[in-house]
C-alpha cells in the first residue's frame, strides 16, 4: 500500500509510485527512506530527471542493489526523489521538474544532483535517503542542507541498477540528520561494522580553505581547531603542487569524456530536450579528443600518488565542503558558472582518488549551513563515519 506524503518541498517525483515495504525485522526496521530517481525499482520506470529519458525507458526488471539491501534491513522506501537532469548538476536546479526547496535555507538552492533526497531528509519527510555522488552530488547538498552525507570509497557500494554518469567517478551515497542513524545506514550499505576507530592525524588543506568565502572560513576555523585537539596531531599543508584549479580541470576532462560515452547513443537516436547547462556539458564531452584526455589520465595518477602519501597512517584531510553557503534560487546562470568552478575545486580531490569524504553539518555562515569535510584514504569509510559520531558526542554537537 502506498503512503502519500505531504510534499511541500517538491522533493518527490509526483509521477512515481515506487514504494517498497521494509522487512519486519532488521537494523533499520521502522525507518523510512527515499531514493534518488536514478535507482531502479522493479516494475517502475527510472526517470533520471529528464522527461525524454523517462519516455524512452521501460519498467525496471530488478531493484537496485542499494535499495534492495536497505529494504531487506527493515527500512521502507516511500518514493523517488528529484535529481538534477541526468545527474548533470551541482546546485539542485532542474528546468523540467523544478528545484526542490531547501528547508534549512529558505530561498536558497538545495544543492545537487541529489537535491530531492537532501530536501526530503532535511525537511523530515523521511529518516534518511539515497543519493549518488560523481562530482559532489551528495557532499554539496549535504553541505547546503545541513546534513551528514558521504561520498564512499569508489566501488565500496555496488552500482547495480543505477543510471550512471561517469563510471570511474560514480558512487552511491546517503543522507541523515544525526550521526547515529547515519552510521546505522552506513553499516548496512557498506556491509560492515562501524567500530570505535579514529584518525591519528589531521591535515588542514590550506589551499582548499583559500577557495572559500571569508564567512565560511571564519565559521569553520573553530571546528577545525577543536577537531585538531581531539585527534591530537595536526598540521597545515597545501594539497596541490600547483593549484586545485588544475586538479579540477583534469577531473572535468576525464568525467566529461566518460559522461559523453554514457549518453552518446541516446542523444544520437532521440535528439532529446535538455536544459542549456546540461546540453553544454554534453557538448564539452563530445568535443574532447583522445589527445586531450590522455594527459588528464596521467595527471590523475599524480594526484593519487600525492594524496596517497598525504593520507597514509590513518590521516584525514580537512576542508570546506563548499566555498559558500547555498546561493539564492534567483541567481542567474552566468552568476552560477564561477561558483560551480569553485565548488569543483573542493570536490575534485576525493573523486579523483576514489576516496571517501564526509560532510559534517556543524557550522553556520551568514545564518546558513556551512559544511566541514573530512577525506580519508580509500577504504577508510568506517573510520570517517565512526569519528563523525564520536566527535559529535565529544564536542556536544546538537
Amino acid at each position: 500500500m502506498h503512503v502519500p506524503l505531504d510534499d511541500k518541498l517538491n522533493a518527490f517525483c509526483p509521477d512515481s509510485r515506487a514504494y517498497l515495504q521494509g522487512a519486519d525485522q532488521g537494523p533499520l526496521a521502522g525507518l523510512t527512506f527515499a531514493a534518488k530517481d536514478i535507482f531502479d525499482v522493479k516494475g517502475h520506470v527510472t526517470g533520471g530527471g529528464n522527461p525524454d529519458w523517462k519516455a524512452g525507458q521501460t519498467a525496471a526488471e530488478a531493484t537496485a542493489w542499494a535499495v534492495e539491501v536497505l529494504v531487506g534491513a527493515g527500512a521502507t522506501m516511500v518514493g523517488k526523489t528529484h535529481t538534477d537532469e541526468l545527474t548533470r548538476g551541482i546546485l539542485g536546479v532542474n528546468a523540467h521538474y523544478g528545484t526542490p526547496l531547501n528547508p534549512k535555507a529558505p530561498g536558497r538552492v538545495p544543492g545537487g544532483s541529489s537535491s530531492g533526497s537532501a530536501a526530503a531528509v532535511a525537511g523530515g519527510l523521511v529518516d534518511f535517503a539515497l543519493g549518488s555522488d560523481t562530482g559532489g552530488s551528495v557532499r554539496i547538498p549535504a553541505g547546503f542542507c545541513g546534513l551528514y552525507g558521504l561520498r564512499p570509497t569508489h566501488g565500496r557500494i555496488p552500482l547495480d541498477g543505477m543510471l550512471l554518469q561517469a563510471p570511474s567517478y560514480d558512487t552511491v551515497g546517503w543522507f541523515a540528520r544525526d550521526p547515529d542513524l547515519f552510521a546505522r545506514v552506513g553499516a548496512v550499505l557498506l556491509q560492515t561494522r562501524i567500530g570505535p576507530i579514529r584518525p591519528r592525524r589531521l591535515v588542514v588543506a590550506e589551499d582548499a580553505f583559500e577557495v572559500a568565502d571569508p564567512s565560511v572560513r571564519e565559521a569553520l576555523e573553530p571546528l577545525v581547531e577543536r577537531l585538531g585537539s581531539l585527534i591530537g596531531l595536526s598540521s597545515r599543508e597545501r594539497l596541490a603542487p600547483t593549484s586545485l584549479s588544475d586538479w579540477a580541470a583534469g577531473q572535468r576532462v576525464r568525467a566529461s569524456s566518460e559522461s559523453w560515452e554514457v549518453v552518446r547513443e541516446w542523444i544520437d537516436r532521440v535528439n532529446p530536450r535538455m536544459s542549456f547547462h546540461v546540453a553544454e556539458s554534453c557538448l564539452a564531452g563530445r568535443s574532447l579528443t583522445p589527445e586531450e584526455v590522455a594527459p588528464a589520465l596521467v595527471d590523475r595518477q599524480k594526484v593519487m600518488a600525492r594524496m596517497g602519501a598525504l593520507l597514509a597512517g590513518e590521516t584525514v584531510v580537512c576542508l570546506p565542503t563548499a566555498p559558500t553557503p547555498a546561493p539564492p534560487r534567483t541567481q542567474t546562470m552566468s552568476e552560477r558558472r564561477p561558483l560551480t568552478s569553485r565548488i569543483v575545486q573542493l570536490t575534485c580531490t576525493a573523486g579523483t582518488i576514489g576516496a571517501p569524504q564526509i560532510n559534517l553539518p556543524w557550522a553556520e555562515a551568514e545564518g546558513l549551513p556551512a559544511g566541514l569535510s573530512l577525506i580519508a584514504a580509500p577504504g577508510s569509510d568506517e573510520m570517517l563515519i565512526a569519528f563523525a559520531r564520536q566527535a559529535a558526542e565529544t564536542l556536544q554537537i546538537d
